[in-house]
């Protein structure tokens, strides 16, 4: 695999475990989501990070669109985070979180135990 696909997978798995770090302790809250800007603004930071890393990954090789589930959705949800931040809603991103977020993390933590050096 090439090296910067790696590095991008690896950024993706970050910004995961970072998401599951902002719940630790804490049992998944819909409300306080909503209440907490900071919150909300750091995962929007990192679901952007996300959709880079898999923007650049889709750019380097197209195969992997078959590889990470929704790619294009990802990075559409990066798009719209970055330039139409007004139209995101809460219980979008919330369900990004609940629904799609452990999916995702199955399938980096998949491709870059596959390819480790």
């Amino acid at each position: 695999m090439d090296e910067r696909i790696l590095k991008w997978l690896y950024d993706i798995k970050f910004a995961l475990d970072e998401i599951e770090l902002y719940f630790e302790g804490k049992e998944k809250n819909f409300a306080e989501y909503q209440k907490n800007i900071m919150l909300k603004r750091a995962i929007e930071r990192d679901l952007e990070i996300i959709g880079e890393a898999v923007s650049r990954i889709l750019k380097k090789d197209e195969t992997f669109e078959k590889e990470i589930s929704d790619s294009k959705a990802i990075i559409g949800l990066r798009n719209q985070v970055i330039h139409a931040y007004d139209s995101i809603s809460d219980e979008n991103i919330w369900s990004i979180i609940i629904n799609h977020i452990p999916k995702l993390k199955r399938e980096i933590n998949k491709l870059i135990e596959e390819n480790k050096s």
